[in-house]
């Protein structure tokens, strides 16, 4: 079988970047960032979070083939932000979001262990 590991799916290789930025050279800010090892899941999630971004004018995201494990974010935004600024607002937004989510699931999970009586 010449399917590749499956490791490789969620492994970054040694001396590759998670996330590399690549300025686009014919439109005015604009920018697609790679990220290494990620799929529709984080695609979706980080293009809805930019989209909340009054600055974004374009947030989308594409897997170019099921057998590279990345996928290709491009920004555009306003010139009151940077394709950078964008990225990493919306990259702390959801880190508070999903820290929040954990917290509130953590404190339903124990007030329901609490609540039961055997």
């Amino acid at each position: 079988m010449n399917a590749p590991d499956r490791y490789e799916r969620f492994v970054v290789p040694e001396g590759t970047k998670k996330v590399s930025y690549e300025r686009d050279t014919k439109i005015i800010n604009a920018a697609s960032f790679i990220i290494e090892r990620e799929e529709h899941t984080i695609g979706n999630i980080l293009r809805m979070q930019l989209h909340l971004d009054e600055n974004v004018l374009f947030a989308g995201y594409k897997l170019p083939h099921p057998l590279q494990y990345k996928i290709i974010v491009r920004i555009h935004t306003t010139s009151q932000s940077s394709p950078m600024q964008a990225y990493n607002v919306a990259i702390n937004d959801l880190d508070k979001e999903l820290d929040h989510l954990r917290t509130a699931f953590e404190d339903e999970i124990a007030n329901h262990s609490s609540a039961r009586e055997y």
